[in-house]
């Protein structure tokens, strides 16, 4: 989709989200299954005393516009393995990450007010740990939608 992806992870992460509802329920920009690419890199502007970097925070986010969208998956990953103060490249999230969080007794929306992504994503195992790459292109995000 593109190299260039910028912004406030919360906001771009609902742009990816339209993306996938885009999949779901018209079949394009391609007809599923499909994988979307990008990289960019985005940021985020504290407000909470929580943890986590750019690509949890996305992750978060777009978890909490994808709830009970079946068949997608979101991966937001830096590639130098590491995201924001965190010893982990990032998350995956679903559409049934936040119905899982919940189960726990989770509120995705206190944790992303924090800006504790990290904290949320590890209680869910949801985190990816890479270790470090010893590389640092961009972040990356793999958005995939899988078939009816």
């Amino acid at each position: 989709m593109t190299t260039y992806l910028v912004g406030e992870s919360r906001e771009v992460a609902k742009v990816m989200s339209a993306i996938a509802r885009e999949e779901v329920f018209k079949k394009e920009p391609v007809r599923p299954p499909a994988c979307i690419l990008a990289g960019g890199e985005t940021t985020v502007t504290i407000q909470g005393d929580g943890i986590g970097g750019r690509c949890q925070e996305f992750a978060l986010s777009f978890a909490l516009e994808v709830e009970g969208l079946e068949n997608v998956v979101v991966l937001a990953g830096g590639t130098d393995g590491t995201d924001g103060p965190t010893e982990v490249a990032g998350a995956l999230a679903s559409g049934i990450t936040i119905s899982k969080a919940r189960r726990l007794g989770l509120d995705g929306t206190e944790y992303l007010k924090r800006n504790d992504s990290y904290n949320f994503f590890k209680q869910l195992e949801d985190l990816v740990i890479t270790g470090p790459t010893k590389t640092n292109v961009m972040d990356v995000y793999v958005l995939v939608v899988g078939k009816d």
